[in-house]
């Protein structure tokens, strides 16, 4: 086991001390441990698995813990029907798509080096957003996607829309490259206008079938099924991965592109495959649940702060995010007695203070 000092980025808001980074060597290979890193993640999983205790048990049929995780385990089976076929596809649906958003969000502010760059404000999360509601909306009308290809239709039309979205941002901002602020700027422009072009989308479909894309777009996880779960699962299986053996590569371009170019990184060729990834796993994200709100701006932020790290660990903000949607489910169900609210909602309200957070405390930096 040995150590090395790694200089942090001030822009990154990491701590400006010098950190140690313990590399666990084994043969030719040196694999780098962060201990503070690894205890905030097992933490993460530990908070995850309470919450998730708790989402099995409150509800309208009240269940004690213990006999949740009994039902969980299989060694009874007195609440199967409420456990695994009303409770736990929401919350497995939940969790996942919070960890593909945030994971997505991570990736996109360590490639714009800027903590308000997220999928909510690159127009990709909008995109799949009007995808998926043109289906919704037109599809009892015009027979767009009905019956069972609907599981699959609906996915398939976000990842679709969210890319094209991407792809279109993406050619707006480029200028013999690609800037993080013109990119986050022409990002914010098409998202206002994929929204109005949502919105417009509603007006001309039946009441139902607007009236569940208006659901859909508050970003709900009721009704969610085990079939919802299946893509948004595949992607994080491929997407998350990929994203992680590409650490080497978001830590030099975290540093800006003449750091990254000097390592020997092709910064515009690894910039887009990153983008890429991000976009997937936010075009999955929202194909499940729907566009809930601030989870890819917020989680990387969270994460960053508890790791210390020099930018947003995608694994911890993955954690982050499925444990944010996780919680907020737990409110928007329980908050009132009667009425169960979007998780979308509560994401959103939280998320909106924390963006007046982060605005504020860049405007202190800058007359600092």
């Amino acid at each position: 086991m040995s150590s090395t000092l790694v200089p942090t980025d001030p822009r990154t808001q990491a701590p400006a001390r010098l950190r140690t980074v313990r590399a666990l060597r084994v043969g030719p290979v040196a694999l780098p441990v962060r201990p503070r890193l690894l205890t905030v993640s097992l933490l993460a999983c530990a908070a995850i698995l309470v919450l998730v205790s708790l989402n099995l048990a409150m509800g309208d049929t009240p269940v004690s813990v213990p006999q949740v995780w009994a039902n969980v385990v299989g060694t009874s089976s007195d609440q199967y029907f409420t456990i695994w076929r009303v409770r736990m596809p929401r919350v497995v649906v939940g969790l996942l798509a919070g960890a593909a958003l945030a994971a997505a969000g991570a990736i996109t502010q360590t490639i714009m080096r800027n903590p308000l760059a997220s999928p909510d404000l690159l127009g990709v999360t909008h995109g799949a957003s009007a995808g998926v509601v043109a289906v919704m909306a037109f599809g009892g009308s015009y027979g767009i996607v009905t019956g069972p290809l609907a599981d699959i239709g609906v996915p398939a039309v976000a990842l679709a829309s969210g890319l094209a979205a991407g792809v279109l941002c993406y050619a707006l901002a480029w200028r013999s490259g690609v800037d993080g602020y013109r990119l986050l700027l022409v990002g914010v422009g098409m998202s206002a206008v994929l929204m109005n072009i949502t919105l417009w989308m509603l007006t001309l479909g039946e009441v139902s079938d607007s009236g569940r894309a208006m659901v859909w777009i508050a970003g709900s996880l009721t009704m969610r099924t085990w079939p919802n779960a299946v893509p948004v699962a595949l992607a994080l299986l491929v997407c998350l991965p990929a994203a992680l053996v590409m650490a080497r590569t978001l830590d030099a371009l975290a540093y800006g592109d003449d750091v990254a170019r000097g390592l020997g990184v092709r910064v515009e060729r690894s910039r887009t495959a990153l983008l890429v990834l991000a976009v997937l796993l936010a075009a999955f994200g929202t194909s499940a649940a729907g566009p809930i709100l601030f989870v890819a701006l917020a989680s990387p932020q969270i994460a960053l702060r508890l790791a210390r790290a020099p930018r947003p660990p995608v694994l911890l903000s993955a954690l982050v995010g499925a444990g944010l949607v996780c919680g907020a489910d737990l409110i928007a169900r329980n908050l009132f007695a009667t009425i169960q609210l979007p998780v979308g909602v509560v994401t959103g309200s939280l998320g909106a203070l924390y963006l007046i957070y982060l605005l504020v405390r860049g405007n202190r930096k800058v007359q600092a």
